[in-house]
């Protein structure tokens, strides 16, 4: 069976992101990719939002069998992805970035959200003015999760408003995700042809 990449996953945050959002710019880019739809943007309900991550993959893999993922999540959907992280050892994730996530504190989550290692590869995007996160927390989030981390600067929220509508730097991401997939996956798809050159 031909090797195929790891298909996109959206997880936006608190009411969702809009046709301006970087986030939506990302997933035109790619045609396989998928966006988790919350039943309700404007309630920040962790347990909720975390599953539906779930319902979404479950509902992606009857409509076309097996296949991986990399997940780029925003705001509270970085919370709602870690969520997913902990609940689904098994999950088909196989990386993340979370870009500018919200302060677990500001809902009273911290104690629901993973305080260890994530079991896959992460990379955590902070800004230093970002009013949903101070860069200290998030740093403290991305050594706690085993992520790397990157601060961009005064840069706000890292969404629509703040001037974020292409970011060339999440789909640089997403390409490299792929090709670390790719690499992974080689000698389990070989050709027999291949294998002759490596005894």
């Amino acid at each position: 069976m031909a090797y195929r990449a790891p298909r996109l996953l959206i997880i936006p945050g608190l009411h969702d992101s809009g046709p301006a959002h970087w986030q939506t710019w990302l997933q035109q880019q790619y045609r396989d990719s998928r966006r988790v739809v919350q039943r309700d943007f404007s309630q920040p309900d962790l347990p909720r939002w975390a599953d539906r991550i779930q319902r979404t993959l479950e509902s992606a893999g009857r409509e076309e069998t097996g296949g991986e993922w990399v997940a780029v999540a925003h705001s509270f959907g970085c919370l709602a992805l870690a969520r997913h992280l902990a609940d689904h050892p098994d999950t088909p994730i196989r990386q993340v970035l979370f870009v500018a996530p919200a302060e677990p504190d500001k809902f009273g989550l911290a104690e629901a959200l993973p305080h260890h290692r994530l079991a896959v590869p992460s990379s955590l995007i902070a800004s230093q003015n970002d009013p949903w996160m101070s860069a200290a927390s998030a740093l403290r989030w991305a050594s706690r999760w085993g992520a790397s981390y990157s601060n961009l600067g005064a840069v706000g929220h890292i969404n629509s408003e703040s001037g974020f509508g292409p970011f060339p730097l999440a789909r640089r991401w997403v390409e490299a995700a792929r090709a670390r997939a790719a690499r992974e996956q080689r000698p389990a798809h070989a050709a027999i042809q291949e294998w002759r050159f490596a005894v």
